[in-house]
Formats: structure tokens, C-alpha cells, sequence
């Protein structure tokens, strides 16, 4: 379960990239609830989604040319330059290299052999989101890729991530965990197939919210829209994705009780 005592790979930081960070700010006000608050005035016009003063995601004007609105999934590393070097030799690419923000911490944005992009982060005085698997707040990362096993191989040797096959319905999925503690207490996200012939290799961010149906038409009426309808997985939960306005593709999910 993703929580917030992040250790070596867990996912410990989230952000948006959007081309009108005023309307994105609106979007997911209305369908999460979260306030906007930026990060100051030499930021860049990056700031913080928040749910009771909590940080539960950020938000950020795009900055690379040609660049499309998408969430980006940051992973915890002890240090974003060894780590950067490791992608590298093992067949990523580094899109941005590791610098530093301010005394926050050391970031790099990497893309994983299969396409799907990520980032790192190294905590300075930020350690990472403050509230996750909370209503409305980030439960789970998905990666979706043609390969799974051989692109799971690539993040193993980053930060040595562990992952258990279970079957769902129409593919088998990969639950991974990060290297240390229990496997299952240590799951923070997945991996399965891309589906679809032209789907990108990507990671998704799972929300936990208590309707899924209701934020599908919450997204729809605030210009988002539905990608995959809300539908039952069984043993897991209510699921749809969504995309807002921007086509940045994101999940909902309103999980089975554990029991």
C-alpha cells in the first residue's frame, strides 16, 4: 500500500504538465476537490495541488517544445545521478539531466526503454507527497507497456523492484513492490500489456475516490473525458480512466475493502 514513509523506488512524487495550469487548476478542483496553491513567485508558475493543507500533487506549465500535457510519476532515489547513469546503461533515456531545486531535493526525467516516461527524485528538504491513499488523493501507479517483463528487468536494476504475477481479466498483471519490507505491504503499483495497437507505453496515476461513476461525469461536465467507463474488476475494485481537458490521462478508483 502506497503510504508515505517512502523508501528506494517507492513513487514520492506526482505532477502535471499543462499548457493552462489556470483551467487544469479548475478541473481538478471540481472533480477532487484539491486547492492550488503555487510555490512562490520564482517558481515558474509550478505549485501544489492540496487537500487540507496536505500536498497531494503538484502542477506545472509545460516547458519543452512539442511537449503534451501528461502526469509524471517521480520515484525515490538516494541519488538521482547514479541512478541517471544506471538508466542510461541499461537502454533508458535521460530527457532532462539531474539538477537541483533550490534545497528541496535533486530531480532527473528519464524514459524507460519501452517508451514510458518517469522521473526521480532525491529528497532534500522535501521528502515527497504528504497524503496518499486517501480519498482523493494518489493510491496507485500503473505502468502499460508492449513488454512487461523485460521493461519491469530495466526498472529492477534502478531500484531493485520486486513484482508477483496474478491473472485479471483478459492479461496477466505484475504487482510490484518495492525492495525492501513485505512484498504485499511493500505493492505500490502494476504493470500490464498496452491493449490497444497505438496505445503509448506509459505510467498511469490511480486515484482513490468513493464514486467512480460520479467523478466521470464531474470530469465530462468540467471538459475531461471518459476513456475507459467505469467497470468492476473483480478482487480489485471500480475503475475508470479519464482524461482532462488537456488529454492528460489519469485513473479513479474506489478499492475493494480489504478484508
Amino acid at each position: 500500500m502506497l503510504g508515505t514513509q517512502f523508501t528506494k523506488g517507492s513513487p514520492n512524487w506526482l505532477d502535471l504538465g499543462s499548457p493552462d495550469t489556470g483551467a487544469a487548476a479548475a478541473f481538478y478542483r471540481a472533480v477532487f476537490g484539491w486547492e492550488f496553491r503555487s510555490a512562490g513567485p520564482d517558481s515558474g508558475g509550478y505549485g501544489f495541488f492540496q487537500q487540507g493543507g496536505a500536498t497531494v500533487a503538484a502542477l506545472g506549465p509545460l516547458t519543452e517544445e512539442g511537449a503534451h500535457s501528461a502526469w509524471t510519476v517521480y520515484f525515490q532515489t538516494p541519488d538521482a545521478d547514479a541512478t541517471t547513469k544506471a538508466a542510461e546503461t541499461a537502454g533508458g533515456t535521460v530527457r532532462v539531466a539531474p539538477f537541483e531545486v533550490m534545497d528541496a531535493g535533486r530531480m532527473a526525467c528519464l524514459t524507460d526503454p519501452a517508451g514510458a516516461e518517469f522521473a526521480v527524485w532525491q529528497p532534500g528538504t522535501v521528502k515527497g507527497l504528504e497524503r496518499t491513499s486517501a480519498t482523493n488523493t494518489l493510491l496507485w501507479a500503473e505502468l502499460h507497456v508492449p513488454d512487461p517483463e523485460s521493461t519491469l528487468a530495466f526498472y529492477r536494476t534502478l531500484f531493485g523492484w520486486r513484482w508477483s504475477r496474478m491473472d485479471a481479466p483478459g492479461m496477466t498483471y505484475r504487482v510490484i513492490s518495492t525492495a525492501e519490507g513485505d512484498q504485499e505491504e511493500a505493492s505500490f503499483g502494476g504493470a500490464a500489456e498496452v491493449q490497444n495497437e497505438g496505445d503509448p507505453s506509459r505510467w498511469v496515476p490511480y486515484f482513490t475516490v468513493e464514486d467512480p461513476d460520479a467523478v466521470s461525469r464531474t470530469a465530462q461536465g468540467g471538459g475531461g473525458s471518459v476513456v475507459l467507463p467505469a467497470a468492476d474488476i473483480p478482487d480489485v475494485g471500480r475503475i475508470a480512466w479519464l482524461a482532462d481537458p488537456f488529454g492528460a490521462v489519469f485513473a479513479v478508483m474506489k478499492p475493494m475493502p480489504r478484508g
